[in-house]
């Protein structure tokens, strides 16, 4: 009982000339007494001997191993317990470099340029796998029609395409507007302000109209459908979905696919309208072509081909945004800070997509005379 209840000591023995500092007792918090202190009294040693010591706790292993590290000594005769702790302070005790190596600045611009390509790739890697994800599970619905789940397609239709006629029209309305005055201005020098109608009815019908739309329901509808499917996948409703039996795929995938795909020719429809009425009040209020006249002009002025152009331009710019919007919410995982990262992703690469799909489709269009 006398031995259980020792407090920590030591004692000095000089061995084929090495100082050995030898250790007993049961070296904790509560046995120290006054050990510390008389530690720092004695002559540096070389050697530590722990084989008589009865127990160590955190503290006795940080006295050990702040002794051995300041004099250089050898710990010898250490338990299996004494070691892991003396180990695991040792490990504390390493000093860490609160500022990284500064990096010569070439190189990190390369560094960042590569992981820019490589994210690209990456991510062009998961929306080619996600598309297929998303063929198969049309096949499975056709297959299965009642698999199909039509009101949450309503919902949705709602959501992409009535709610925002109101922003889509004002926008629209606005930019025919901007349209018609900067081009007025610019054609006055050379006194063909008559042409101001020509330019507001090509632009909208061929390029603005249908683009602003895509633009605009991206950081509308793109961002909303990454962000409801990331709350979803980060509270574990997706895997309740799987759990279940239900695809997610074809639950909240495949009807925002179609809300977008059916809503945005559209609404591209919708917005080239208002454009056109906006630029046509400006040059009834302005240059003072009436009404009448202005619709003359549209209808020699704007080709078909225009129009069709718009029509087989907004689906594929729908499907883009709603599978880049659901892409990106899928991959949401760990923290609700990635709920945030992944919808600036979605809308900012269904923005990029649109814009580069629109020029290949303007060098397309051009190539085969519709011009």
């Amino acid at each position: 009982m006398q031995t259980m209840t020792a407090l920590a000591d030591f004692r000095e023995d000089l061995v084929d000339g090495q100082r050995i500092l030898r250790f007993s007792g049961r070296l904790t918090l509560a046995r120290l007494e006054d050990l510390p202190k008389r530690l720092e009294r004695i002559a540096a040693p070389e050697r530590i001997d722990l084989t008589e010591l009865e127990r160590i706790d955190t503290v006795g292993a940080w006295i050990i191993y702040k002794l051995a590290a300041e004099n250089g000594a050898k710990i010898e005769g250490a338990s299996p317990e004494a070691s892991r702790l003396i180990e695991q302070v040792a490990k504390s005790g390493l000093q860490v470099k609160v500022r990284p190596e500064p990096l010569n600045p070439a190189t990190r611009v390369l560094g960042e340029i590569g992981d820019a390509v490589y994210d690209a790739f990456a991510t062009l890697g998961g929306l080619l796998g996600f598309f297929g994800a998303i063929l198969v599970g049309f096949w499975n619905i056709i297959r299965n029609p009642r698999r199909f789940r039509f009101h949450a397609l309503v919902h949705r239709l709602d959501l992409v395409g009535i709610r925002a006629l109101a922003i889509i029209g004002l926008m629209s309305f606005l930019i025919g507007t901007v349209i018609a005055q900067q081009g007025a201005d610019q054609l006055a020098e050379f006194g063909a302000e008559g042409l101001t109608v020509t330019m507001v009815g090509r632009l909208s019908a061929r390029e603005l109209g249908i683009l602003m739309t895509a633009i605009m329901v991206a950081g509308r509808s793109g961002s909303a459908f990454a962000a409801q499917i990331g709350t979803m996948k980060l509270t574990e409703e997706i895997d309740a979905m799987r759990t279940i039996g239900i695809s997610p795929i074809e639950a909240l995938v495949i009807p925002r696919l179609l809300a977008a795909v059916i809503m945005l020719p559209l609404l591209g429809f919708y917005a080239t309208m208002m454009s056109i009425v906006g630029g046509g009040l400006f040059c009834w209020a302005y240059l003072g072509i009436a009404p009448v006249s202005y619709v003359q002009q549209l209808q020699t002025a704007i080709p078909i081909t225009d129009m069709f152009i718009g029509i087989i331009k907004a689906p594929v710019f729908g499907a883009i945004i709603a599978m880049t919007g659901c892409y990106q919410g899928m991959q949401v995982e760990g923290n609700a800070e990635e709920v945030g990262l992944k919808t600036t992703a979605a809308v900012v690469q269904a923005i990029f997509l649109v814009i580069v799909l629109d020029a290949v489709f303007a060098v397309f269009f051009s190539s085969i005379g519709w011009k």
